[in-house]
């Protein structure tokens, strides 16, 4: 199943004629998260926080509906800019 549609026959039969006839990597899809930059890797910086802090947190990306991901990077721009 693919997302909760079965397989059909007609399906494989098509799959194996591209695969006899090669694939075309450079067009499947990447898996994972999009980099956040133009170039290299998004390394991911784990953060740890009080309760209260998170909930606020969690709480104002709501409300300006971003993650809370997005809201982070946001905060740290504005601190690094505002020195």
């Amino acid at each position: 199943m693919i997302n909760g549609e079965p397989v059909t026959e007609e399906q494989i039969r098509a799959w194996q004629q591209q695969a006899r006839e090669g694939l075309d990597v450079e067009g499947l899809s990447r898996r994972g998260r999009p980099r956040l930059g133009k170039a290299g890797e998004s390394p991911v910086i784990p953060v740890r926080m009080d309760t209260e802090l998170l909930e606020a947190l969690t709480k104002r990306a709501e409300h300006d509906g971003v993650s809370r991901s997005q809201a982070i990077r946001d905060a740290v721009r504005a601190w690094i800019h505002a020195a």
